[in-house]
């Protein structure tokens, strides 16, 4: 016989969630979130996942919602539970993934009077969310209506804007009060807003007085509309359509490899390789030399494409257009001329140039974080979803060809947190394999991202570990520090690998210390199993960074 939750108010959020087919809910273990677990895991509509630590928890939803693309519900205890949600609410927040967070918390009244658990949970996420709702007790005056009401309108609001919605619902207690049969609640009348768009004439007459087009395109999904649309834009070298490994778009006249092209531009190279019209489309771009590039040239005009988001990267913002790029692209090529333009050959001898250096380098290194990156560039299946760490990693990734396998990586606050979470979250959803390639520092940060009792056997891991926080050793600045300083508190150098832990977790593990070894191993590697695969490439003590220095030394 069925179990669930006497309390009104997560009897009629259960329901909503249906009727606005949120289905998966992602649930860490405590005391007062205990009659939403109980009832949402008794609800046959409902897909509940237990996940301890609710930092992972956060996370693992994301990597749902990003594989869903639609909402998904996380819930959680009361107290300093709630607070470790918030490294992946603020992902969430930049990279606009619906998340649904619903956290339980005491009675109104027995905040700041030290009870258990109580903490100032109304809000407390409101720097970084779409809504904050708080629910109504089921003991106060016309709470069902009102209940009704809010989450609606925080359901609606999560669809809506496609990024993280709060609600904190106190609950009195008895917590664990039960009833087998449930009253019949209305069916919602959904009232999401849908946005119109019409292109303005003085766009149409900037496109067409412009000599130099430059489309930048940053973090997004894939969108086989936008890609053939952007195809079109090329076709005759009408722009130039810079694209990284994350902006997932795929044409052999897109520059996929900014940092190839740009890295040793001088004051003159700005000017020369300018824009004079910037569309910029997605989110956060990983190349800051195209930042500082763009930042320098200062385009006349600046259009930014997205539904939410119009940041002025670039300091150059002329037009905050807040539809979809599809859309927008859409309308724009009924009205202009795609003409041939110089400035296409500009860049695409440019891009010759360097490629062809770039093959000559590959023909000189030796096993390194570098080797590695081009050697799995070359052997993932073209099936498999490929999710890149933070930092080093995804900047790895761009300056090779994954061809037409999807990308991510959490780029909107780019931390390390929770890159491992994320990619199991989206592995446990999606009908595809998925490969998380992660630096150590970042594997080892977020080890909680393993203890979930629901990923595929056919998720694999690579970690690249070459003993400390590499990226530091990379970019300008940190190597003015004292060594001891830079190796202990800002490299981290250390000993680690991840053999126990792969153990602990049901993973099989290898671990690879040369060439040859790694070549070999790879053939095997991505065979189906009936455990997930973790492959540990050791490049400790192989000067990784002063490989990657040396490959853009040549590529001037």
């Amino acid at each position: 016989m069925k179990k669930y939750s006497s309390k009104r108010s997560i009897q009629i959020l259960a329901h909503l969630l249906q009727q606005y087919g949120i289905a998966d809910i992602v649930i860490s273990p405590g005391s007062r979130n205990a009659p939403l677990a109980i009832h949402f895991s008794e609800v046959d509509r409902l897909n509940c996942y237990s996940i301890v630590d609710e930092r992972s928890a956060a996370f693992v939803a994301m990597g749902m919602a990003k594989s869903e693309k639609k909402p998904v519900a996380v819930t959680c205890t009361s107290g300093s539970a709630v607070v470790n949600y918030y490294p992946a609410v603020t992902e969430a927040f930049y990279q606009n993934v619906p998340l649904l967070i619903l956290t339980a918390d005491r009675p109104t009244d027995f905040v700041d009077i030290f009870d258990g658990q109580t903490i100032r949970q109304k809000d407390v996420f409101h720097q970084h969310s779409y809504g904050d709702f708080q629910l109504l007790e089921d003991s106060k005056e016309n709470a069902e209506d009102i209940n009704f009401d809010i989450i609606k309108k925080a359901i609606e609001l999560c669809f809506e804007k496609q990024g993280p919605v709060h609600i904190n619902i106190p609950l009195e207690e008895p917590l664990y009060e039960l009833v087998s049969e449930l009253p019949t609640f209305p069916t919602v009348e959904k009232t999401i807003k849908r946005k119109e768009y019409e292109i303005p004439s003085n766009l149409i007459a900037e496109w067409h007085t412009s000599q130099r087009i430059m489309l930048l395109v940053g973090t997004r999904d894939y969108s086989p509309e936008l890609e053939n649309q952007l195809t079109q834009l090329v076709k005759n070298h009408s722009v130039v359509v810079l694209s990284e490994a994350n902006s997932n778009l795929h044409h052999e006249k897109f520059f996929k490899h900014i940092d190839r092209y740009i890295f040793n531009f001088t004051e003159e190279d700005y000017k020369t390789y300018a824009p004079d019209l910037l569309i910029t489309v997605g989110q956060n771009v990983v190349s800051k030399k195209v930042k500082q590039f763009l930042r320098s040239a200062r385009p006349k005009q600046h259009w930014h494409l997205d539904e939410v988001w119009q940041p002025d990267t670039y300091f150059s913002l002329t037009e905050k257009i807040e539809v979809k790029p599809e859309v927008f692209f859409s309308k724009l090529l009924k009205f202009i001329n795609l003409e041939p333009r110089p400035y296409f050959n500009l860049w695409d001898v440019l891009r010759d140039k360097k490629d062809a250096k770039h093959e000559q380098f590959l023909n000189t290194i030796d096993f390194s974080d570098f080797y590695f990156f081009n050697k799995a560039s070359q052997t993932i299946p073209e099936n498999y979803n490929i999710h890149f760490s933070n930092s080093s990693g995804i900047r790895y990734a761009q300056l090779f060809d994954f061809g037409k396998r999807k990308i991510y990586c959490n780029r909107g606050t780019s931390g390390i947190d929770g890159s491992t979470s994320t990619a199991m979250g989206f592995a446990i959803k999606n009908e595809n394999p998925t490969l998380l390639i992660t630096g150590d520092l970042s594997f080892f940060y977020d080890i909680n991202g393993l203890w979930n009792q629901y990923i595929p056997p056919f998720v694999r891991i690579m970690i690249f570990n070459n003993g400390e926080g590499n990226i530091f050793k990379i970019i300008p600045g940190p190597g003015n520090a004292n060594p001891n300083t830079l190796d202990e508190f800002i490299a981290t150098k250390h000993r680690k690998n991840a053999e126990s832990l792969a153990k602990h977790f049901g993973f099989s593990y290898i671990r690879v210390e040369d060439e040859l070894t790694l070549d070999r191993v790879l053939e095997n590697f991505f065979k189906p199993d009936a455990q997930p695969k973790i492959l540990e490439v050791n490049t400790h003590g192989k000067n990784s960074a002063d490989v990657l220095k040396s490959y853009f030394e040549f590529m001037k």
